[in-house]
């Protein structure tokens, strides 16, 4: 068999049909149509409002799908709670960090390694005495910290943390759910060039280490260029373009409509 037929049977991990979303009779999102193929890292991107975060919302079913259909690892997810959708191995980060501030670095990852393994069938930390659980969540908490470089800070108060290690928290606490696919919603946002650069090299090596498929929304266009296979381009709730990164950066229409004439393609 050839090698274009075997990469034609390989089925994507998600793919959005035909996806619309509307609010009365505002549409955030129209006819969103694509695919994301396993171990891919893809950028979505486009100006604020574009519909990026309500077609992440849409994926991890906050929001009710109002056309079309989702399909993430040949299951259709459309119209199921956001809790089986984690439970099917999707992790998301949050634009605004929603950790428990007042609990510890560690503590945050503890609830939701313990969370996974509650609705874990089979898990063995469910068949394991109480003190022995609590050491196990702890032990495989460290790991997920020490993967984003957080293991000094585990009894850190999560709320005095600089706001990057706070985004660092973040990804380790969805990395702790042990998912299959992740969603970043800009975990760049804030930070300073050198800062977003360091963030990006993490993500890759988390990405790599994890084996993890990976949509990215991002404003840093160092990030996005240096991380993704595939960017997919949305302006007020539509697909504006779809490609490379390199066929984006020099897309007349994205150069209008977003990242500018001036852009200096990295």
């Amino acid at each position: 068999m050839s090698s274009l037929a075997v990469a034609a049977k390989v089925k994507p991990v998600l793919e959005l049909r035909g996806v619309s979303k509307s609010f009365g009779g505002i549409t955030a999102c129209k006819d969103i149509t694509f695919q994301l193929q396993p171990g891919q890292i893809m950028g979505l991107i486009g100006p604020n409002g574009a519909g990026k975060t309500t077609a992440f919302n849409l994926i991890t079913g906050v929001y009710k799908v109002t056309e079309g259909s989702i399909i993430f690892d040949d299951r259709v997810i459309t119209g199921r709670r956001p809790d089986q959708i984690v439970r099917l191995g999707v992790a998301r980060t949050f634009q605004n960090i929603r950790l428990f501030r007042n609990l510890s670095v560690l503590e945050n990852v503890c609830i939701a390694v313990d969370s996974h393994e509650t609705y874990a069938l089979g898990s063995v930390f469910l068949r394991l005495p109480i003190l022995r659980r609590e050491r196990a969540v702890r032990a495989q908490a460290m790991e997920y910290l020490a993967a984003v470089g957080l293991e000094g800070k585990a009894a850190v108060r999560a709320d005095s943390m600089p706001y990057g290690l706070q985004r660092k928290l973040e990804i380790a606490r969805a990395l702790a759910l042990k998912p299959k696919l992740l969603l970043l919603d800009e975990p760049a946002a804030g930070m300073n060039p050198e800062e977003s650069l360091e963030l990006a090299e993490l993500i890759r090596i988390i990405h790599d280490g994890f084996q993890l498929t990976t949509l990215l929304i991002e404003h840093h266009m160092d990030v996005v260029m240096s991380l993704c296979e595939k960017v997919y381009v949305m302006n007020f709730g539509v697909k504006l373009a779809e490609g490379t990164a390199d066929e984006i950066q020099s897309d007349p229409e994205v150069l209008r409509a977003y990242l500018g004439e001036g852009f200096k393609r990295a």
